[in-house]
């Protein structure tokens, strides 16, 4: 498995919120390029950035940002947050983003997901985003209407090539990845899914893994573990490789 270290951006700094709510923010860094060459000097493959500004305003607004992260590490990045239409996509991955994650338009245009597998094929990720089971928009501010899994194969019949899969309600919240629900998401799409939310220890990555045997779950997104000191970022790659595919 992969471990994606997350690096979300509200205001042009490093945060972390609580169950996504942006009145639970902490701040982790002024700069998010110094947190990304942190990660990847600890051996990150892969690091997840999330443009929280651009949730909320339907557009991508910390691209700058993203730009001097691209610049300063070697390893790729995938971004979400704000990337609604095909003219977004095409700026963000012209920015020198490897992978664009599509969250709120999967649910309400999920022809326009199509027709970004068609143009950027697997350099296209959907964010299911969930509470409850029912998938969430908008910064995670409103309710979706439509179940995770039965989004989640919508996707994968949309051409999309992996997803990422978080429980809102444990997010930022340090209570444990969910591995039931991440696991029969993965299943029911028949794509690989990058779990997220709530990852408090290595034995987290552990339950993963076992869960895992079956394949279907790529990796695991940590972000509030690691900025506090909970999972040692090594340790947690280190564990993720071990008989791992």
């Amino acid at each position: 498995m992969i471990i994606f270290p997350a690096i979300d951006i509200r205001g042009g700094r490093c945060v972390r919120l609580t169950e996504g709510r942006f009145d639970k923010e902490t701040v982790f860094a002024d700069n998010p390029a110094d947190m990304a060459l942190k990660w990847a000097t600890a051996g990150a493959q892969y690091l997840h950035v999330v443009d929280l500004d651009g949730a909320l305003a339907g557009k991508p607004v910390n691209l700058e940002v993203v730009r001097t992260i691209v610049r300063t590490v070697t390893v790729p990045v995938q971004l979400g947050g704000g990337i609604r239409t095909l003219d977004s996509i095409a700026q963000v991955l012209d920015s020198g983003v490897s992978r664009v994650i599509l969250g709120s338009v999967a649910v309400r245009n999920p022809e326009l997901v199509r027709d970004a597998c068609r143009r950027f094929g697997d350099r296209i990720v959907v964010g299911i985003d969930a509470r409850d089971g029912q998938a969430a928009v908008d910064g995670w501010e409103v309710a979706g209407g439509v179940g995770a899994e039965e989004l989640a194969r919508k996707m994968a019949a949309a051409g999309v090539a992996r997803i990422i899969y978080t429980d809102i309600s444990r997010d930022g919240t340090l209570q444990g990845v969910n591995v039931a629900a991440t696991a029969a998401l993965a299943k029911a799409a028949g794509i690989p899914v990058i779990a997220s939310g709530g990852v408090k220890s290595l034995e987290d990555i552990t339950a993963l893994r076992t869960a895992n045997k079956e394949g279907g779950i790529e990796g695991v997104i940590v972000g509030k573990a690691i900025y506090t000191g909970a999972v040692d970022l090594a340790a947690a790659i280190r564990l993720a490789g071990e008989g791992a595919a």
